[in-house]
């Protein structure tokens, strides 16, 4: 399996490391593993869906 980057994976989906992070932390993104001090996104995993806003709260993946 391919994987990509936190800093790889919000370029891809135009958000910041940081909510990677948080998606990551709330296992929004499966497949995510850490390598020593890094944590790998799975370079087909899908976007998840902002809960914030009215239309991602009842949806979980774009």
């Amino acid at each position: 399996m391919d994987y990509m980057t936190l800093k790889e994976s919000s370029k891809q989906w135009g958000v910041t490391p940081r909510w990677i992070n948080c998606y990551r932390a709330d296992g929004r993104i499966p497949g995510a593993v850490k390598m020593a001090t890094s944590w790998l996104i799975p370079k087909d995993a899908k976007k998840p869906i902002d809960g914030r806003t009215k239309q991602g709260k009842g949806q979980h993946y774009e």
